[in-house]
């Protein structure tokens, strides 16, 4: 059976993390399905298109042998459960993983039908730097029904925040550094873009 990571994220903007882990799950799994999403958890600074976009120069910069990563920006949902639906009509008979940062384990039972979201898919955790994995939490979302794997990578220590506060630029590759400049996201830049 077709082994399929699902992996939406806000990505405001896609960071070094991000590139990092989309590639490892290009290696770990046969298909990684990647789309932009609006968390109604967070805030966002950028529009959906426009996050969408620089996920796609994320994963056009990804070095691969796989070429098995893809944008699916039609997967996007407020619920997850509905994106997942939405996957199991596009891809009939396929495992689907769930992947998600650990900085979100503590939300995840207080997501829209859970208990179901999780007969549906495999749930991947990808530990964050500083944020550390309970063990309570985990049998949390096993008591939901969470078949719950850790991923065994380390990403860096960078995070969207860090760029949209503070703009620091070591958080994000070249090529979404550049989308950012031509498309003029986010406000700091006006005040730190060299004048010709």
């Amino acid at each position: 059976m077709t082994r399929i990571a699902l992996f939406g994220t806000s990505a405001d903007p896609p960071t070094a993390a991000h590139k990092k882990i989309i590639k490892w799950l290009s290696v770990n799994f046969d298909k990684v399905v990647v789309w932009a999403s609006d968390n109604p958890f967070k805030s966002h600074q950028t529009s959906l298109e426009k996050r969408s976009a620089m996920l796609l120069v994320l994963i056009n910069d990804i070095e691969s042998d796989e070429k098995n990563i893809s944008l699916h920006p039609e997967l996007s949902s407020h619920r997850t459960i509905e994106t997942v639906k939405n996957a199991r009509q596009k891809w009939p008979d396929t495992e689907f993983t769930l992947v998600v940062g650990s900085d979100l384990i503590k939300q995840l039972p207080s997501w829209y039908k859970i208990k179901e979201l999780f007969q549906e898919v495999g749930l991947l955790i990808v530990p964050r730097p500083g944020i550390k994995v309970e063990e309570a939490d985990l049998q949390k979302l096993r008591e939901l029904g969470a078949e719950v794997e850790i991923a065994s990578l380390e990403v860096p220590n960078v995070s969207s925040s860090a760029y949209r506060q503070q703009g620091d630029s070591s958080t994000i590759t070249p090529p979404i550094k550049d989308y950012i400049y031509r498309e003029q996201l986010y406000q700091w830049q006006d005040a730190t873009t060299e004048k010709v």
